[in-house]
């Protein structure tokens, strides 16, 4: 094999791929990035049997071939090459001899044969949406996805298509995050739960313009991406997903119209006095046109009023800071609502249409 590459494109690639290459294997073949000329185009290819992802780079192929590399030390080397052109060849011992202007490297590799390929899979059910609204809807909530493996679906996000409607829901047993999409064709029932990290790594990916498309595809094991020039497959998590709806009311005792970013600076200000292992919850009493925020820690304490409109009851309620502030901090909009019922249920911030809803479960708290 021999190709001749950009080094800024094949860094791209490489970037791009290394989401995919396994941190902790006991198959050193799931450590390397495939480099694969064989059907007259360079693919780079990382697979760490969950995740894999395939991307195109350009470049002129001068033999056909293919090699796998020890994905660390080959980004690092492509990282570290001047900005020129890239000469990549191979022997039949598995051998790779990279040469960038004066710079020539000579490392080992292993047979392409034994990598383990992307799963071919039948793409039956598919959607197509804006990379930038796939990108927006995972920003608004990976953030409540759960980052242990003691319940497997809590580490995944529910992705639910009735007709012309996506709903993506996560949840981390203190709050759910919900996004309600609009589509602009319709489509069959699916229901299936995605890992937070493959969102997580397919965000990073996705460049975000209104006008580029990104092809899902569900199969009952995996879900598919498809955009630009790569290719993300990832298999599913199994099981049934929460029964949300039951978790969800429209009823409230008490609603508020704040300006969003008054109130998230106001208890950005209260978090400085709470340490990270510290339970101390913000504490907010609600009057007539007006929320007071209060917190009382062994750092200091803070109180702080906020203008707003209400309907309903008077109310003191505690909550977790972060969990008030991730929901805020992703919210577009410049006047939240916010629906609350009493000091023991859930509060929820929500728009009127419900493209997004928030809820987070509240604290107890002394009130003295």
């Amino acid at each position: 094999m021999k190709i001749i590459c950009n080094k800024t494109e094949l860094l791209q690639g490489v970037n791009t791929v290394l989401k995919a290459v396994s941190s902790k294997t006991t198959m050193p073949i799931l450590e390397c990035i495939l480099i694969n000329t064989t059907d007259g185009i360079i693919k780079l290819t990382a697979n760490d049997m969950e995740l894999g992802i395939e991307t195109k780079v350009d470049g002129d192929i001068l033999g056909k071939g293919m090699i796998a590399l020890e994905a660390k030390l080959f980004s690092d080397i492509v990282r570290k090459l001047p900005d020129s052109e890239v000469i990549i060849e191979t022997n039949d011992n598995h051998k790779a001899l990279i040469t960038c202007e004066k710079s020539k490297f000579n490392i080992s590799g292993k047979s392409g044969e034994d990598f383990a390929y992307l799963p071919d899979i039948v793409k039956t059910n598919s959607i197509a949406i804006s990379q930038f609204s796939l990108k927006e809807i995972i920003r608004q909530t990976i953030f409540s996805v759960a980052d242990n493996e003691s319940n497997k679906l809590m580490t995944g996000e529910l992705f639910e298509i009735n007709e012309n409607e996506l709903k993506v829901v996560s949840l981390d047993g203190h709050r759910i995050s919900i996004r309600n999409l609009e589509l602009k064709n319709t489509y069959h029932p699916i229901k299936v739960v995605v890992p937070g990290k493959t969102l997580n790594e397919v965000s990073k990916i996705l460049g975000g313009d209104l006008e580029d498309k990104v092809k899902i595809s569900f199969t009952d094991r995996h879900i598919v991406f498809e955009f630009d020039q790569t290719i993300v497959v990832s298999r599913l998590i199994e099981g049934e997903y929460f029964r949300i709806n039951q978790m969800l009311s429209s009823d409230y005792e008490t609603k508020i119209n704040v300006n969003k970013k008054e109130l998230q600076n106001c208890i950005e200000r209260a978090s400085l006095l709470v340490n990270e292992n510290d339970k101390k919850p913000i504490i907010i009493t609600i009057n007539d046109g007006s929320l007071e925020l209060k917190i009382s820690s062994m750092i200091g304490s803070m109180n702080e009023n906020i203008d707003i409109t209400k309907e309903g009851k008077d109310i003191m309620i505690g909550f977790n800071p972060k969990f008030i502030l991730d929901a805020l901090r992703v919210i577009d909009d410049e006047t939240v609502s916010i629906y609350l019922v009493n000091p023991k249920a859930p509060c929820f911030i929500k728009d009127a249409k419900e493209s997004y809803i928030y809820l987070v479960l509240p604290v107890s708290f002394n009130a003295d």
